[in-house]
């Protein structure tokens, strides 16, 4: 194998990933797995006949699930793919698959191949985007000390831009920059979660047997 030439494209990333992950979401789902704890270990302390066994086959579905909605998802960007790491499955997307990136309601990325994903890490806040829409539209205006021009671009000043949306421009930069790229060819590869699956649903069974049986 052959190193390239100074004439030819790097196929290796020059650059560590870029991580989106949801701050609110990962300190809610601290929060309640502390809190489930605490109600599960009172269960096993003060609890009695089947309660225990409830309590450790209820601790067993929630904390998957906990997990799987609040710290798990995240997203990874490097100059050739997007990995995608959502509550029940993992995404590894080429740039070169990539078709758009964009945020509506929710934010979501489109392949070539019309396939659509959410980015459960990358949650949007309706009320952010209002917020940053009131300080562009101020910003646009004159203000007393004339420091502000009706004529200055505030489009791509972050402070006005909400950061879910901010987060989703410089995902679709990265696609559009580097899909050409070698080492951003290839298809999708998609992978369930079952080390998130696998738990909750053997949590589940067992609460299901220990309500039929009791």
């Amino acid at each position: 194998m052959t190193s390239p030439t100074p004439s030819e494209p790097n196929p290796e990333p020059t650059s560590a990933d870029r991580v989106y992950r949801s701050s609110f979401g990962i300190a809610g789902g601290v929060f309640l797995l502390a809190l489930t704890l605490v109600f599960v270990a009172d269960a096993l302390v003060r609890g009695e006949g089947r309660a225990p066994w409830l309590a450790l086959a209820g601790l067993l579905l929630a904390v998957p699930l906990i997990v799987a909605f609040t710290i798990r998802p995240a997203v990874y960007a490097n100059e050739d793919r997007l990995r995608i790491r959502n509550p029940f499955r993992a995404i590894l997307l080429p740039w070169g698959s990539v078709a758009d990136v964009r945020a509506g309601y929710s934010s979501e990325v489109f392949t070539t191949d019309g396939v659509k994903y959410q980015l459960w890490a990358v949650p949007v806040s309706l009320r952010q985007r209002k917020k940053a829409a009131r300080r562009a539209a101020r910003a646009s205006q004159d203000d007393p000390s004339g420091r502000t021009s009706v004529t200055a671009d505030v489009r791509d000043n972050a402070s006005r831009i909400a950061q879910s949306d901010q987060n989703v421009a410089d995902l679709r930069e990265m696609a559009e920059t580097h899909q050409g790229r070698p080492g951003a060819q290839g298809a999708p590869q998609v992978r369930w979660a079952y080390e998130i699956i696998a738990p909750a649903v053997v949590g589940l069974v067992l609460l299901v047997v220990l309500g039929a049986t009791g």
